[in-house]
């Protein structure tokens, strides 16, 4: 036996649904609009163009904008309609600060010192804009944990500053007690030559730590400061790769890819609201360890390999 179902009952059954599907669709998430982002590059070097080339595939596979631009020549009119500008390198910040009309900024590869001396001022406008900043260099917490695992003997680490650095300082302090550690450090003066104060550092620690003071490691001191503490039998924990290169016995140390990545994907969710809110400055989350191997042969040290070291410190690559 077959049952009809009345015209009326199945238009309205239908009409019914209908409804039932528009409103699913009316409280379905809106899928995040395509925006465009502004990559300003501090000048063309290599490492600069890899932090851009990792954020462009990452964001425009999510299909949003990603424009490449030059500190060199950049004004306002090239940030129209974006929504968001990242600054690669101190440059590219500095050269944006100085912009009149400007959306959020998020500057990455850039020294924690320089940002909270006055990168976090000038990008935000006193307060008045948003910014934020991914750290060129590693917090100390992670540091420190690695001088621990690599050097279980070490009791004292050398640190050469320049000056202003007495709150980071500080912090460096708290961090290597925690670790059984203590800091040995001196403060270079403008007017001061540099091998003395690091020959008095030396003679007293274990190790030399450097960190990213563009005063006291730049490519006219590197060189030197590496040679006077392999002199002095003081291995240096360096903050790059090419430091290890150059004679560090290890650095510890986020590559440009490592940097792209993150800001790829904090700008991804940064663009998922209305409004771009960014979230607060933050080290590295991924890093790597590169040990030279030859260094730690000529001054009698075994290393864990640099995996085993990254997967203790808690992640890595």
């Amino acid at each position: 036996m077959t049952v009809r179902v009345p015209r009326r009952r199945g238009a309205l059954y239908r009409i019914a649904h209908l409804g039932l599907a528009l409103a699913c669709l009316l409280l379905a998430p809106a899928p995040a609009l395509a925006a465009r982002v502004a990559v300003v590059l501090s000048d063309d070097s290599a490492p600069y163009q890899e932090v851009y080339q990792v954020i462009r595939a990452h964001l425009e596979g999510a299909r949003h904008e990603v424009s490449r631009l030059d500190a060199d020549g950049l004004a306002a009119p090239s940030l129209n309609e974006a929504r968001l500008t990242v600054a690669v390198g101190v440059r590219a910040a500095e050269v944006v600060a100085m912009l009149p009309a400007r959306p959020p900024v998020l500057a990455v590869l850039v020294p924690r010192a320089w940002y909270l001396k006055s990168g976090r001022t000038r990008l935000s406008d006193g307060g008045r804009r948003s910014a934020s900043a991914i750290y060129l260099d590693q917090p100390f917490e992670r540091q420190a944990q690695l001088i621990r695992l690599a050097f279980p003997e070490a009791r004292r680490v050398g640190v050469l500053s320049s000056r202003g650095q007495d709150g980071l300082l500080a912090e460096l302090d708290e961090a290597l007690r925690l670790q059984q550690l203590s800091l040995v450090h001196a403060t270079l003066a403008e007017d001061e030559r540099l091998i003395p104060q690091l020959e008095n550092v030396l003679s007293e620690a274990d190790l030399l730590l450097a960190f990213p003071d563009p005063r006291v490691f730049n490519r006219n001191t590197a060189q030197s400061i590496l040679l006077t503490s392999y002199r002095y039998r003081d291995p240096v924990l360096g903050y790059s790769r090419s430091l290890t290169r150059a004679g560090a016995l290890l650095s510890l140390h986020s590559s440009p890819a490592q940097i792209g990545r993150q800001t790829a994907e904090w700008v991804s969710s940064v663009l998922q609201g209305g409004v771009a809110r960014l979230p607060l400055p933050a080290p590295p989350a991924y890093f790597s360890i590169s040990i030279n191997e030859q260094v730690a042969r000529s001054l009698g040290f075994t290393l864990p390999p640099e995996a085993e070291l990254e997967k203790r410190l808690g992640g890595g690559r």
